[in-house]
């Protein structure tokens, strides 16, 4: 798959896409690029965290557990729900850490300096995961200073989570740009272990992190963002996005799909995963916008951004 930025009808950058679609049945029915190739699928593989922590004794549901597996936005209700979690710890925010940054949403970040605000550990898209992180620990008496380390026993419960769902051992471990552990797994692994999350049994930890994913799409991204939009659009689904390009999904039905752009391009992102869906025969007005969003000059349109699938690949 090419994902083409248009601008006053010149093609400005082509940008390659592996991808992978399941159908209802579980089976590979599209693939571009080689999709069993290795990637790190950074946040998207924040729902498998949060289900490591739920099998280690979190307690969490609804919006908060929701906010445990999310690239949040930063606004004001995420805050207030990473407050809630720390709280619930006994915690305050001097236990995160993950690194200080403005929030994800660009009008949030500027309401935010122009009333005098400043960065902050609680507005970083990854502290709900990073507060959750911590109420596990507190749960099992497990130490605080050193939650982030590959080998405490949170990331080592996290990690056969991972191996577990995605049926894979974990290829490499590195640093996520929160300073977690991120785990490098196939493209078709994750759309897999996300397949799995959403046809467990109801009440199973596996269905209590997509359904309240699914329930509260505004906690795991923001109300502004692409990936709640989409799960608005198509009930049932569940995405996740992740930095570098990557977008993961699973609906109710079975059929399931993930992305890569290979050059890491954001711009690329949600067009390619809408290309995807509609390859699996997915379909909604929303969907249009999404898949060519205006490219602005002057403030105005003047190009868009498409996906090219001529050869599609249908195994």
């Amino acid at each position: 798959m090419i994902i083409e930025v248009v601008r006053s009808g010149f093609v400005e950058s082509r940008h390659r896409v592996r991808a992978i679609g399941l159908g209802a049945s579980g089976d590979r029915v599209i693939e571009y690029g080689e999709a069993g190739a290795l990637v790190s699928p950074r946040s998207a593989m924040k729902p498998l965290q949060a289900l490591g922590m739920l099998r280690a004794g979190l307690q969490l549901d609804g919006e908060l557990l929701a906010l445990a597996a999310a690239s949040h936005s930063g606004e004001d209700f995420h805050v207030e729900g990473v407050l809630k979690i720390l709280g619930s710890a006994g915690l305050t925010e001097d236990a995160l850490q993950c690194p200080v940054d403005l929030p994800l949403d660009p009008e949030v970040a500027n309401r935010l300096l122009a009333s005098g605000g400043r960065p902050s550990r609680l507005r970083m898209n990854c502290s709900g995961k990073h507060a959750a992180m911590l109420l596990t620990c507190v749960a099992n008496d497990w130490p605080l200073e050193s939650y982030l380390d590959p080998a405490h026993p949170l990331q080592r419960v996290i990690r056969q989570t991972v191996e577990d769902l995605t049926g894979q051992r974990i290829a490499a471990t590195g640093v996520d740009g929160c300073g977690a552990p991120l785990f490098v797994v196939s493209l078709s692994a994750v759309a897999h272990a996300f397949r799995d999350l959403v046809l467990a049994e109801e009440g199973t930890p596996e269905r209590r992190v997509a359904d309240a994913m699914r329930a509260h799409p505004e906690w795991t991204s923001g109300t502004t963002r692409p990936e709640a939009a989409l799960m608005r659009a198509l009930p049932g689904l569940l995405l996740k996005s992740g930095a570098e390009g990557v977008d993961v999904f699973a609906h109710a039905d079975g059929r399931a799909g993930a992305i890569k752009v290979e050059d890491g391009a954001v711009r690329a992102r949600v067009p390619a995963t809408v290309a995807l869906l509609r390859d699996l025969d997915f379909d909604a007005p929303e969907l249009a916008e999404l898949a060519a969003p205006a490219i602005l000059g002057g403030g105005r349109p003047v190009g868009h951004v498409s996906a090219q699938t001529l050869t599609q690949g249908r195994p």
